[in-house]
Formats: C-alpha cells, sequence, structure tokens
C-alpha cells in the first residue's frame, strides 16, 4: 500500500510539472510556485545571511557553535544565564547575547520574540543549554529530577514550538528551516545516579523525531546531536589513556559537534530529517568488559 501511495504521489507530481512547463512553452501565463514566491520574499534565508539562534552560547559547545555560525558568515545571537561569559563570547564573535535562564518559560518566550521582531524569522535554531547533574538515587529529590528536566528537555519545546508559531503566522513562507538539538550518548547508556539527565536526554531523542513530522509543514528539519566525551576545557591536561580507549584514538572537541551543526544545516542537506547523529569517536560501538 505505502509503495503504491509513493508512486501514485509521484506520477501525480510529474503530471503537475509537465503541465507547467506545457504551460510556459506556450508562453501563457503562470502563477509562480509557493516555493518560488518564499524565496522572492524578503527575510528569508535566500538572503545573505541566515539568522541562527542558540541557546546556551556562552561556554564549551555553545560558544563553538556561536563560533562556528559567526565564521559562516550567518547572524547569531545567543542566551545563557551566564552573563560574564556570554558577553565575552559576544566581544569574541561579534554575536547578540540575550541574558537568559532558559528554565524560566516566560524570560525564554521573550527572548525570541525579541529576536523575531529584530530579525522578522528565525532559519535556524539551536537547543544546546543543558546541564547534568549527577547524584546517588536515594539522594536525588523529585525537585532534583524536575529541576533537569525544566533545563535539558522542556524548552526545546518552548523554542520548537514559539518557532512553529510564528512561522505559522508568516504571509510569506520561509522555504528554508532548521533545528538542531543537542543530546547525548546517554540517551542509550548511562551509569548509576544520572536519572535525571538520562530521562532528558532520552527525552530529546524522541521530541527530535516527533517535532520533524510536526514542523515538516514550515519547511524546518528537525535532528539532533548525540556527543560522547567532548573536553571543553584543559584539552592538553587529558592522560594518553583518556584518548586511547577511544576507537579515533582522541578525547572529542567541541569544534567536532559545531561542524555538524554546519553540515546539517547545508540548504542541500534537507532529506535528513528525524535522525539522531552519535559524534562519540566510536565509544558506543565498543565492547567494554572488565577481565
Amino acid at each position: 500500500m505505502a509503495d503504491n501511495y509513493i508512486e501514485k504521489q509521484y506520477e501525480q507530481y510529474e503530471a503537475k510539472k509537465a503541465a507547467w512547463l506545457k504551460a510556459r512553452k506556450q508562453g501563457k501565463k503562470t502563477s509562480a510556485t509557493p516555493q518560488a514566491k518564499a524565496e522572492q520574499s524578503p527575510g528569508t534565508a535566500s538572503d545573505k545571511k541566515r539568522r541562527v539562534f542558540v541557546t546556551g552560547g556562552a561556554n564549551g559547545i555553545g560558544k563553538a557553535i556561536v563560533e562556528a555560525f559567526c565564521k559562516d558568515n550567518c547572524q547569531v545571537a545567543f542566551c545563557d544565564r551566564d552573563e560574564t561569559a556570554g558577553l565575552q563570547t559576544a566581544k569574541e564573535t561579534g554575536a547578540a547575547f540575550y541574558p537568559v535562564d532558559i528554565s524560566d518559560k516566560d524570560a525564554l518566550e521573550e527572548c525570541m520574540q525579541r529576536i523575531f521582531e529584530k530579525w522578522n524569522d528565525i532559519d535556524i535554531l539551536i537547543n544546546n543549554a543543558g546541564v547534568s547533574a549527577f547524584s546517588p538515587i536515594t539522594e536525588t529529590s523529585v525537585d532534583d529530577f524536575d529541576k533537569v528536566l525544566s533545563i535539558n528537555l522542556k524548552p526545546v519545546f518552548i523554542t520548537s514550538r514559539l518557532l512553529a508559531i510564528h512561522r505559522k503566522s508568516q504571509k510569506q513562507p520561509n522555504p528554508y528551516g532548521r533545528i538542531i538539538n543537542i543530546c547525548s550518548t546517554r540517551y542509550l547508556m548511562s551509569e548509576p545516579g544520572s536519572e535525571g539527565y538520562a530521562a532528558s536526554k532520552g527525552g530529546i531523542y524522541s521530541l527530535t523525531h516527533a517535532l520533524a513530522l510536526s514542523l515538516s509543514e514550515w519547511h524546518i528539519t528537525v535532528n539532533s546531536i548525540a556527543p560522547g566525551w567532548i573536553q571543553t576545557h584543559n584539552y592538553e591536561q587529558l592522560k594518553p589513556e583518556d584518548h586511547a580507549q577511544h576507537p579515533s584514538r582522541r578525547v572529542g572537541k567541541p569544534e567536532d559537534v559545531a561542524r555538524m551543526c554546519l553540515f546539517l544545516c547545508q540548504k542541500e542537506n534537507d532529506f535528513i530529517n528525524g535522525e539522531n547523529i552519535t559524534i562519540d569517536g566510536g565509544m558506543t560501538k565498543k565492547m567494554i568488559y572488565v577481565e
């Protein structure tokens, strides 16, 4: 049934395309396709600079992502609760910084609304902000568990939902959109005391493919990246055995994740959708037994 449906849809597409080409050859006036109209409309990604918003962009992986998109000639804004580091990153990169605690729904939505007013739209949304708080389950309260989810998981829904609402309200559709959610290899593997973190990253993994279907109407692809060990500081202090245990023979760097973000945001890569891409030097493929 599925194969027949796809074939019929493709046949209909080819028939419409042929009719349009025939009319064009005959010199008849044809209305532009919705996509063509969108590409001609002001304020879309067809303009020189794509508009990028990153959560948690002041330090670590988030900072590397901000730097990468700034170097790629994009308009970049980011938020973070670390105001000192945020101002420094903004100074170094030229990106716009918004001091925001993303666990505060109203503050996060207000931040995005300000960006919409300034830029008219957001082409690329990267949900990076998160915390890793580990503690024995007997010492972890329900409030502790909720706090991790309120920072790691809920904001992904808040920002994605707001972008969808904004896109729906636009008279001219933007034919380009990307959402990238920073997950973790902890979505499928754990150690004791990581319940809140594992649950939040598992939620991001599942939320990603749900959003990919819900947001396709507005030309937005949604993917996630699951980093493994990414050393965000003092890389030179790592031990040889830290690197040697990885099949790639080194520990990861924030730039490894940033480069994947750039790749997923290339215009021609819109056929990658609803996926989770692991960047861990091969560690999740390695059998480990204690001898």
